[in-house]
């Protein structure tokens, strides 16, 4: 046992870290809801039946009245997206009856859904580790690209499939203690060694040649897909295909807009996503730079044009006002969530149910979310401006079993 521990010391030194990157493989508008489509297995595993202990810390329970404006809401509105959580969660013991009862309701109305909720889940708000409530919210949402099929012309940059030389390592088979912790390496001899960063895969380091899928004309806007994590490319055929996160190379995200702001290089006020491609395009000879600040890299797939949305972590389709990312170590993947902030740069009440269907590396803490905003230029301009207040309630089946609560 003494050497398995050590083996598993000795991996996490060797590699960079975990997987931390967004957005993991990543729900229909319409019932019934289809089964997920294939996920690729997420840096992070399944949503257990009951949440670690850690997350037992930071959960209060709350009274439904404890949610601001939750007698406005509509949460009829979520009801599509948490049947599509209910399709993977439905398998696990805490979930099953609440779901089993949901998929027998079609189409309820505002009271009706809201007297399900009531009647058969428990809110807790989420508190940070120091007892404080109030966290920060960003936006994401789905980008357009222009590419093609072969390099030529303005098409120059690669969108890069799973190399064949990443080894993705799960440390729960060494010790069960690590469950839920992937690293990403390669071979180097005998030994283990970190993956190439993102300044080594662009110079072609590493088994991407021929991993290719499309290449795009734009290197800011393909920096940008990876932190988003999936995205829609329009060809140079008139076709249109959709990518989703694949894999990552082990790398931990580092903020390019925190860079720009800590040199002078940006004021804080505009170190939003449309901030940040304004310098660049302003400041092409320092874009290369400025991009492997963030040796963190990911690799997608091509995904089913009929997908209705985006695949998040949880492996079904994103809604989009409906679906959120959240850490996993806090909030168990397809639970719904109440947040509570205010609309990006204002100060309107933004309140409502969502599903945490999703995961990212910028997604660190208790109360901690990055809201989907969906696909089109609206969405682009309300994620790129979104960092919020927030105050965040999981909303967990009464079958659920919250270590540390008496009523759970």
């Amino acid at each position: 046992m003494r050497g398995v521990r050590l083996l598993a010391l000795a991996l996490l030194l060797a590699l960079a870290g975990c997987e931390t990157l967004k957005r993991e493989p990543s729900p229909p508008s319409v019932a019934p809801v289809p089964p997920p489509v294939a996920p690729v297995a997420p840096p992070k595993e399944a949503p257990p039946a009951k949440p670690p202990a850690a997350e037992a810390a930071v959960l209060r329970q709350a009274a439904w009245s404890d949610l601001p404006q939750w007698q406005a809401e509509d949460p009829a509105l979520a009801w599509d997206a948490f049947l599509a959580s209910c399709s993977v969660l439905a398998q696990q013991e805490g979930w099953r009856d609440a779901c089993t009862t949901a998929q027998s309701i079609r189409n309820p109305d505002r009271d009706t859904a809201r007297r399900f909720f009531e009647v058969n889940f428990t809110p807790f708000q989420l508190t940070n580790m120091d007892g404080d409530d109030e966290g920060l919210i960003t936006g994401y949402y789905e980008p357009l690209l222009r590419g093609s099929r072969r390099s030529h012309g303005r098409y120059r940059y690669p969108v890069f499939g799973v190399p064949d030389d990443l080894l993705v390592i799960d440390l729960s088979e060494l010790h069960p203690e690590l469950k839920g912790m992937r690293l990403r390496g390669r071979l180097d001899g005998r030994r283990v060694v970190p993956y190439y960063d993102r300044a080594q895969i662009e110079q072609g380091r590493g088994a991407v040649p021929g991993k290719e899928l499309v290449w795009v004309d734009d290197a800011i806007e393909l920096f940008f897909l990876q932190i988003q994590g999936s995205g829609r490319i329009v060809l140079d055929t008139g076709e249109t295909i959709r990518i989703g996160y694949a894999d990552q190379n082990g790398h931990p995200y580092r903020s390019i807009g925190r860079l720009l702001v800590e040199r002078g290089d940006l004021p804080f006020e505009n170190a939003s996503m449309q901030g940040i491609k304004t310098w660049a395009r302003q400041n092409p000879d320092r874009v290369r730079e400025l991009l492997n600040h963030n040796a963190s890299y990911v690799f997608f797939r091509e995904l089913p044009r009929d997908l209705p949305g985006p695949l998040g972590a949880l492996g079904v389709p994103l809604t989009s006002r409906r679906s959120v990312a959240v850490d996993p170590r806090f909030v168990p993947l397809g639970a719904p969530v109440y947040v509570s902030t205010t609309w990006p740069l204002s100060n309107r009440p933004l309140n409502r149910l969502m599903l945490a269907q999703d995961t990212g590396g910028a997604i660190r803490g208790a109360v901690r979310a990055d809201f989907f905003w969906g696909f089109g230029a609206e969405a682009a301009r309300e994620a790129g401006r979104m960092r919020q207040p927030l105050k965040m309630w999981v909303i967990l089946p009464n079958a659920f079993r919250v270590p540390g609560n008496q009523n759970h």
